[in-house]
């Protein structure tokens, strides 16, 4: 009686040791994707509508800069410049690559011009306009330095971007946006924009 007693209470032991250990397998690899492939993020606010709206839920793809730069129209997350709301890098922004290292950026007349020449974004509706800003001004034509890139949220009206805070360093860059998983209706692959 005792032997079989002993007996069962070392397989119980046995399969708490194991459930134990699947667990702690499964944070581990849940850990290793979430800090070098991919993490979700949420979209606060409407600087990237009519792309995204508040509340929207991404997939960040945190792998693919590692092998290739970013491009012109990549929906990147990044480390946020410092605001009153929060220090630097301890907050994200979601915004649209729009310059890339090397390009003469000026916005005049509400329009976004680079190398000379007016850039086309048929991904917005006609009426949307793009102001100048305290870092880009009227007018002016700023070269984005190596390794930076200029983005801007899509609802150009009411976004905190590069307009203010001048183009970000890459190695602020958090990920480039490849899923969008909520709301359901709305579910799908992030578009790359090709310009």
């Amino acid at each position: 009686m005792i032997h079989a007693w002993e007996k069962q209470k070392g397989s119980i032991g046995t399969i708490i040791l194991d459930f134990i250990q699947s667990i702690v397998l499964i944070l581990s690899i849940f850990v290793l994707i979430y800090m070098f492939v991919a993490q979700p993020n949420e979209v606060k606010g409407m600087s990237m509508y009519p792309s995204f709206n508040d509340k929207d839920y991404l997939l960040t793809d945190k792998l693919t800069y590692r092998f290739s730069s970013p491009q012109r129209g990549d929906v990147v997350v990044f480390k946020a410049p410092a605001t009153e709301q929060c220090a630097e890098n301890e907050c994200e922004y979601i915004k649209r690559i729009i310059g890339i290292p090397g390009d003469r950026v000026k916005i005049q007349g509400n329009k976004v011009y680079i190398n000379g020449e007016l850039f086309e974004e048929k991904y917005l509706p006609p009426e949307v306009i793009t102001n100048p800003g305290q870092f880009y001004k009227e007018g002016i034509e700023i070269v984005v330095p190596p390794d930076y890139y200029l983005c801007l949220g899509d609802n150009r009206l009411h976004s905190r971007d590069g307009r203010d805070f001048g183009p970000i360093a890459r190695d602020t860059i958090v990920g480039k946006a490849f899923l969008r998983y909520w709301p359901p209706k709305s579910f799908g692959l992030v578009p790359r924009i090709s310009f």
